[in-house]
């Protein structure tokens, strides 16, 4: 079964993961899996915008489930191809097959959340969950939509309902999504605490060590965010994003060396990066 990665919108504190980014943290959610996270070769995740989680749904063996399968399969694919209006179209064809599979509905809210339709986002997350109450990614996903509409204490209501449920494999994620909505909204030794907690469960996760350093940066933790922001450069998922907030931090403690360091690889391997322009411009405290 293809995985089925979930969007974050942009959102301040870290604009939630990049245009891979729609596809790493945005944490989510799955038709049998919505992981998190990956990078391709040659296209780095932005580590500013997103968070997503898996879906579990046990297999049902009729025959109208498999077909309604089968379709949902081809809907991830072009979903996570950003065809979107195909994806759409197959999704819809997986219901008419089988009007009961949840899956199909938490990938359609999923959907209209991309195409900024949230009212049909919020039906179909609810219908998912009308199905099966016990759907973790589905509450994932709603704590998330509510993020997007400013309804934070409603959003963090479903995060927790979710790392509630005992069989919830993607805990890590939404407590990053949790992290990151406390953020936005202001909460920010909440925010750390949440983005701590997914830390610990998932310390490889690069945009949840992205967010909690640059949170630690913002809050003038320079020694805390260095250790974040040097274990991330240390990877093979570094970045621009990750770089230039590696630069701002050696700059506030001091390190000229491991400044200048960083600045030749970002100038190396992303010549035409923002970050790079900004860092020729010295604009350090935009």
């Amino acid at each position: 079964m293809p995985m089925l990665r979930q969007v974050l919108v942009e959102q301040p504190i870290a604009r939630s993961l990049g245009a891979l980014a729609m596809f790493w943290l945005l944490a989510t959610l799955g038709v049998g899996t919505l992981a998190g996270l990956g990078g391709c070769a040659g296209q780095q995740p932005g580590f500013s915008e997103g968070v997503p989680t898996e879906l579990h749904t046990p297999y049902d063996d009729t025959d109208a489930r498999k077909r309604a399968r089968t379709r949902l399969a081809l809907a991830t694919g072009y979903f996570e191809n950003g065809q979107t209006t195909v994806a759409l179209d197959e999704m819809k064809k997986a219901l008419q097959i089988d009007p009961t599979f949840g899956d199909a509905y938490n990938l359609g809210g999923l959907i209209y959340t991309t195409m900024n339709d949230l009212p049909l986002a919020q039906a179909h997350f609810e219908k998912a969950l009308s199905l099966n109450p016990r759907d973790a990614n589905a509450m994932h996903n709603m704590g998330w939509l509510k993020c997007q509409q400013g309804q934070y204490d409603v959003a963090n209501t479903w995060f927790q309902r979710a790392i509630a449920v005992p069989t919830y494999t993607e805990k890590a994620k939404t407590w990053l999504a949790q992290g990151i909505c406390e953020a936005n909204s202001g909460q920010r030794d909440k925010a750390q605490q949440s983005l701590m907690r997914s830390y610990e469960l998932d310390p490889g996760n690069p945009v949840t060590g992205y967010n909690l350093s640059k949170l630690l940066y913002q809050s003038g933790d320079m020694q805390r965010a260095q250790f974040y922001i040097r274990r991330l450069n240390n990877s093979e998922l570094a970045n621009a994003e990750t770089l230039w907030l590696g630069i701002r931090v050696e700059r506030r403690l001091g390190n000229s060396q491991a400044m200048q360091q960083l600045a030749a690889q970002l100038r190396r391997r992303f010549p035409q990066s923002k970050e790079l322009l900004a860092y020729e411009r010295g604009a350090f405290n935009d």
